[in-house]
């Protein structure tokens, strides 16, 4: 339901009660923008209400009259194929983190200022950084989970996006003071993806059908969908380890080894049913007295004696800890068919082990049916209520393949140009996934692209990410990594990396945010960290107010005062892609051309037009590159332009009579050329 014009209507409302004090970054501030402001070195202050109005309004007078971009703007371009991610470039955020900023210039940064202030990241200022994202040419934003998250067992200050309180409501820390109380967070998302979709771009969730938070609202109606523990196990709890196995996955073959080593034999003993089960008629009280207490697990924990159980890795022996602050939801009502050989089913509580978390290879026989429903609800609900256009699927591969079709089938009879990306980080799955029916890859270039050395970049540009049938994220970095400008090379990595990510053959450009800026602290120390304590501590000065934090987990401002960034460099790398899109979309049009370890060229030629990036990936010394253009054109006249040299715009142009390019690149440089 349109909510946008609404929301413009309050913010005009309040323009002449609103005062010339909101400070934002020189970045946020849009090229055609008409109200008034104060300067003060690199920080503009604005009066919010005129300011966010004046956005609004531009995006109002370009809207096409009795169009409702409250719906997917596949509905509204009337595309019914979900083809348009293959040349997409996607802009991730984290709300919190992305569009947070110290308003209040006079203090450190702190989620509600003494102004009163939203300064934590909103909808509204999302739908503020709209023209932001648009000098990237972005054409869809990619959120992490906007759903209502759990402070319970947090591990920072505040809640994780990935601990789910409620699939169905989104997060409340979202909303913005400036509205006061006049719409809620829901209909603030709606007006954000309204503005999206004005803009042309597209709407993409992270959803988390296998885990919730600890407290998790269904609970209160279905505490059998969740696995329970003594509660005084809950201290030191951790994943079992398995003596006679190294770090694998659970299989068939060694099932037997997990189920007879006792660290898994004292494990199954802390599991308990659920306090339902226990006591029914105890139960019917206690919901009657708690169905409205935000802390009814604690009421459970001293009435009945368990706990919901943290979550951890399907992979034995791993060495990540348990993961605190959330469950998983019981997806079968029996036990694995598989384990039945080793437990004594009828006696054994509900429980988490390694083979009932990959339930997709060991499920029971029982289908938790309801629950199943309702998860492959959730997204219908998003793209029926919010008109949202793709989504990812955190832990689908370890869904049961029967749960994770109906899943993507619901979402694809409603609207079949929806893109669901697969949390698949192995490149080799591409075809299970495609078979699946998802529509593009989370892929691992964040892995490949550094390991220069090793040979993993140019690998992955040659033969991985060509020969791949589903596109995949192209990125140096994701919400779970290091962050490419700490990487080897730092900044000029950064650009090397921005530039290939852009002309990837299958790739969707993935700007993490913050990336841009060069921001140096992960977002999470998930993914290829040796050390997660050091990463955090490693990377900001000690005097950084948010030294040490994570946005995951912390309240978190990106550095988007700081003088080194990339913002002009993305920009044109922008402008370039759309001017070639045609041409990238067919991958039977890419070439590589390898020169020495450290020098390849990336060719994209249709016929009649190309694209010629040479890379350099030796940090310390140039490289002369003599590239024979005829032998992929068949032509020897060619026209060449620089679109990009040294990291900045090109601006010359030649005649070629004998079909080669000679050029000299510099060191840690990517070039592009245009070529007709």
């Amino acid at each position: 339901m349109p909510i946008l014009s609404e929301v413009n209507k309050y913010l005009q409302s309040k323009i002449s009660q609103g005062k010339d004090d909101y400070a934002i970054p020189k970045r946020w501030m849009p090229p055609n923008y008409t109200g008034k402001v104060k300067l003060a070195g690199r920080k503009f202050f604005v009066n919010p209400y005129e300011f966010i109005s004046n956005i609004i309004d531009n995006l109002l007078k370009n809207a096409v009259k009795g169009v409702d971009y409250s719906k997917p703007l596949s509905f509204i371009k009337n595309i019914k194929e979900p083809d348009w991610i293959r040349t997409s470039i996607l802009y991730s955020a984290h709300v919190r983190a992305t569009a947070a900023y110290v308003h209040d210039q006079t203090t450190l940064f702190v989620p509600i200022d003494e102004k009163g202030y939203t300064e934590s990241g909103t909808f509204l200022k999302m739908l503020m950084l709209i023209p932001y994202f648009a000098t990237y040419n972005v054409d869809s934003i990619y959120l992490l989970p906007i759903t209502q998250s759990s402070s319970k067992f947090k591990k920072g200050e505040v809640g994780s996006p990935y601990a789910v309180k409620n699939f169905f409501t989104v997060e409340k820390d979202y909303h913005d003071t400036l509205l006061e109380n006049e719409f809620t967070p829901n209909e603030e998302f709606g007006a954000f993806v309204e503005a999206a979709h004005m803009a042309g771009m597209r709407v993409l969730l992270d959803f988390v059908p296998r885990t919730g938070s600890r407290d998790n609202d269904l609970i209160l109606e279905h505490p059998d969908w969740f696995y329970w523990i003594d509660i005084d196990e809950m201290n030191g709890f951790a994943p079992p380890k398995v003596k006679d196995l190294g770090f694998v996955q659970p299989s068939k073959e060694n099932l037997k080894i997990v189920y007879n080593d006792e660290q898994v034999k004292n494990h199954l003993k802390k599991f308990r049913w659920d306090p339902k089960t226990q006591n029914p008629q105890k139960w019917e009280n206690f919901i009657r007295t708690n169905k409205n207490n935000p802390d009814f697990l604690d009421e459970i924990a001293k009435e009945f004696k368990v706990i919901t159980v943290p979550g951890f890795s399907d992979w034995i022996n791993d060495p990540q800890p348990a993961w605190e602050d959330v469950t998983f939801l019981r997806l079968y009502l029996s036990h694995p068919e598989e384990a039945l050989k080793y437990i004594d089913g009828a006696n054994q509580p509900p429980y988490v082990l390694f083979d009932v978390v990959k339930s997709s290879l060991f499920p029971g026989k029982e289908k938790n049916t309801e629950l199943w429903n309702l998860i492959a609800n959730i997204i219908p609900f998003y793209q029926k209520n919010f008109g949202i256009d793709g989504a990812r699927l955190d832990m689908g591969h370890a869904l049961p393949d029967e749960l994770e079709h109906e899943i993507i089938k619901r979402a694809k009879e409603y609207d079949p140009a929806f893109v669901i990306i697969a949390e698949e980080l192995n490149m080799d799955n591409h075809i299970k996934a495609k078979k699946s029916g998802y529509d593009g890859i989370l892929g691992n270039s964040w892995w490949a692209e550094p390991r220069i050395k090793e040979g993993w970049f140019k690998k992955f540009i040659s033969e991985v990410a060509p020969k791949i049938s589903l596109p995949t994220f192209a990125t140096a970095e994701t919400p779970d990594t290091p962050r490419a400008v700490t990487r080897e090379g730092k900044e000029t990595f950064s650009k090397l990396t921005a530039v290939v990510n852009t002309f990837m053959p299958n790739g969707i450009t993935f700007i993490n945010s913050g990336y841009e800026l060069f921001e140096p602290q992960p977002m999470n120390t998930g993914l290829d960290v040796e050390d997660p304590v050091e990463e955090r501590f490693k990377n900001l000065p000690s005097t950084d107010q948010f030294y040490g934090k994570l946005a995951f987990f912390d309240w978190y401002v990106l550095h988007w005062d700081t003088d080194h960034h990339m913002v002009k460099l993305l920009t044109l790398l922008g402008t370039l892609k759309e001017e070639v899109k045609d041409l990238l979309k067919n991958p039977d049009n890419y070439h590589f051309i390898d020169f020495s370890d450290n020098a390849c060229v990336m060719f994209w030629w249709n016929g009649k037009k190309g694209v010629v990036i040479p890379i350099n990936t030796n940090f310390q010394n140039p490289y002369f590159f003599d590239i024979d253009l005829g032998y992929y054109t068949w032509k020897s006249d060619h026209n060449i332009q620089t679109k990009l040299e040294n990291y900045r715009r090109g601006e010359s142009s030649w005649n070629v009579q004998d079909a080669h390019l000679r050029v000299t690149i510099n060191p840690g440089e990517a070039r592009v050329f245009f070529v007709y």
